[in-house]
Order: C-alpha cells, then sequence, then structure tokens
C-alpha cells in the first residue's frame, strides 16, 4: 500500500480531480488563436496554409516518438526503485504504467503536444507572409541605428568578432545557435514527462507555444531580415559552418518564395524580435518558477547568454532584436500563467517522494 501511495503521489496532480480544465484547455487555446491568425493572414495575402518540407509535421511525429521513450523509461525506473533492483519484473511495470500513466494523463500529454506543433505550423504560414502583407517595409536601418546608439557608434557583430576571433568562436557559436532545435523537444518532452506535477509541464508546453505567435506578431510589427542580409561585409570573413549554410538555404528559399508565392516554400526570415532568446529565456524563467535545482538553472542562463552572443556574433539579429526576445519570454510566461491558472508556488509544495519499503 505504501509503494501504491508513493506512485499516486507522485502524480497526485495528473489524475485529482484538481486539475483544472483551463490548464488542459490552454495549449488548444493557443492553437486556435494562431490556427486562425494564419488563416486570415493566408488568405489576405492570397495562398493556402501548408506545411512546406512537412517541417511541422515531421517534428511532430519525432517528438511523440521521444516523449513515448522517455515514457517508457519513466516507468522502467519508477518500477526499479520499488524493487530495489535494476530488472523489476513485468507484473511490477505493468502495476506502475496503469498507476502513473492512464489513458486520461496520456491524452493530456498528447494534446498538449499536438497544440503545440499547431502553433508552430501556424507560425511558420505567419511568418512566411510577412513580406507580402507588408511588401518594401524593412526596419533593418532603424534597428541598426539603434544598436550602434547603444555601442557608442560601433557594430556589436564587429566588436565580437574582434574579442572572440573568428575560430573557433566561429564553430562554437554556430554550434549553440542549432541547440534550438535540440532544446525544443528535450525540454517540452521532459516537463511533460518527468515532472511529478503535470500542471507545470502544462504550464511550460503554453508558455512556449505563446511565444510562436507572440513571435509571428512581432515580425509584422517590425518587419526586417538582419544584418547577415542588410549587411554581409560585416560577416565575410568568417569561415563556413553549418549555421552559414542555414543562411544562404533561408535567403535562396526566401527568393524563390517571393519570385512565386504559389510555389511550396517557405519564407522564414525575420530579425526582430529574436525567438531563439524568447525561447531559451522562457526556459530560464521556467526553470525558476518550477523550483529546478540551482544547478539546472545556472545551466539554463548559461544557454541565454550562448544563444544571444550567438546571434549577434552570426549576424542573425541586432541587439535590439535580442532584447525583443527578452520582452516576449516575459509575456508568454505572464500570458501562460494567467491561461493555465498555475500557482508557482504549487512545485515548491510537492513532496519529496522516496521508494517504498521493502
Amino acid at each position: 500500500m505504501s509503494a501504491l501511495r508513493e506512485s499516486r503521489g507522485g502524480n497526485a496532480s495528473a489524475e485529482a480531480p484538481g486539475l483544472q480544465r483551463r490548464m488542459v484547455a490552454a495549449g488548444p487555446i493557443v492553437a486556435v488563436v494562431s490556427m486562425v491568425a494564419a488563416l486570415i493572414a493566408t488568405g489576405a495575402a492570397g495562398i493556402p496554409l501548408r506545411d512546406p518540407d512537412h517541417v511541422a509535421g515531421r517534428r511532430l511525429v519525432m517528438l511523440l516518438a521521444l516523449v513515448g521513450l522517455l515514457v517508457a523509461l519513466d516507468v522502467v525506473v519508477r518500477a526499479s526503485r520499488r524493487a530495489h533492483r535494476v530488472m523489476p519484473s513485468r507484473a511490477l511495470v505493468a502495476e506502475v504504467r496503469r498507476e502513473r500513466w492512464t489513458w486520461r494523463r496520456g491524452a493530456i500529454v498528447a494534446t498538449a503536444l499536438v497544440s503545440f506543433y499547431a502553433s508552430y505550423f501556424a507560425y511558420r504560414n505567419l511568418k512566411s507572409v510577412v513580406p507580402l502583407l507588408r511588401p518594401n517595409e524593412l526596419f533593418d536601418r532603424q534597428l541598426g541605428d539603434w544598436d550602434r546608439v547603444l555601442f557608442g557608434g560601433n557594430d556589436p557583430a564587429a566588436l565580437l568578432h574582434t574579442l572572440l576571433g573568428t575560430g573557433l568562436a566561429n564553430h562554437a557559436l554556430s554550434g549553440a545557435y542549432l541547440l534550438l532545435f535540440i532544446f525544443i523537444p528535450a525540454t517540452l518532452a521532459a516537463a511533460l514527462v518527468f515532472s511529478p506535477n503535470l500542471q507545470a509541464g502544462l504550464f511550460y508546453a503554453s508558455a512556449q507555444s505563446l511565444n510562436w505567435l507572440l513571435g509571428a506578431a512581432s515580425y509584422f510589427l517590425l518587419p526586417s531580415l538582419g544584418p547577415i542580409y542588410t549587411d554581409p561585409g560585416v560577416f565575410a570573413n568568417l569561415p563556413v559552418t553549418d549555421a552559414s549554410k542555414l543562411q544562404v538555404l533561408l535567403l535562396d528559399q526566401r527568393i524563390a518564395f517571393l519570385h512565386d508565392p504559389s510555389v511550396a516554400t517557405a519564407q522564414s526570415i525575420a530579425a526582430f524580435a529574436s525567438l531563439h532568446v524568447s525561447i531559451f529565456v522562457t526556459g530560464a524563467l521556467a526553470a525558476h518558477i518550477l523550483g529546478l535545482g540551482r544547478r539546472w538553472q545556472i545551466a539554463a542562463w548559461a544557454l541565454v547568454a550562448l544563444t544571444t552572443t550567438s546571434t549577434i556574433y552570426l549576424g542573425w539579429h541586432y541587439v535590439v532584436d535580442d532584447i525583443g526576445g527578452a520582452l516576449l519570454a516575459v509575456m508568454a510566461i505572464a500570458l501562460a500563467r494567467a491561461l493555465t491558472g498555475f500557482d508557482a508556488r504549487t512545485p515548491r509544495r510537492l513532496p519529496t517522494t522516496r521508494p517504498a519499503p521493502a
């Protein structure tokens, strides 16, 4: 019986009636609003909703597969702890699975994941039509001027090249920039699978979903391309990296899209605000709100610092873009708390569960 109480204690928030409907509904609400906005924008631009290269769909399938693996790991580890041995019996594994992963919990997690990628799908469509709905409107000159004002008339990217060099730092920051494509699925899956309080996972998923919607809105507010596309000479001495190859690919796609928007090619260039910074800052703020350990919090802010530096160094963004991204993260966290009704004190009130005695 004590073992049963231990297992249920770690999952109380997921199965108890106290799991508010608004927490479960928050992700779908963001997805629906995002999809409606995308339908309106693409309709105004005269092109259909689409998923170029099946990026959103492919990433959703990969994330669902990752979550499935983590669920299996979660069950086996919990069963091993309860059995006090590395290889628990099949019966015990099945018992833990029934206690920890009910159909209701599984459906809630699946809904959160599908909602997240529906929001991402809408975001790609919104971002794509910005140059069609706001043609010949770019604010790169103003954003660059603001950067130089902040840095005493100097270009911040050029300063970083001088300070850090253009060799090892270039490759390291290129890798740091591309970490986003690992960070999103890894943290989202971990939050929804391993969190003892499912409300915390739903809050985090909602906050990150809101970044897509808020980011798309910022692109319409100040359409821009970024330093690498408006002043490529500053970055001409940087060796070729995966990040620079991506920059060339995105430029080719933008040119093809503007030449014929009816083709199934996405336009994915936009500078203000930085979604890279927004997503990582959201993760760092969530680490504090959810009461993660000090090491996790330090790691989260280290990723923010690396990402911010890489966006400037590689020419993806202006410093003002990164400031805007940080503000978007604060907005995403605040809106997620309002939508879900999440109580930031909840994770700190959860008891520390221990394996039941043999």
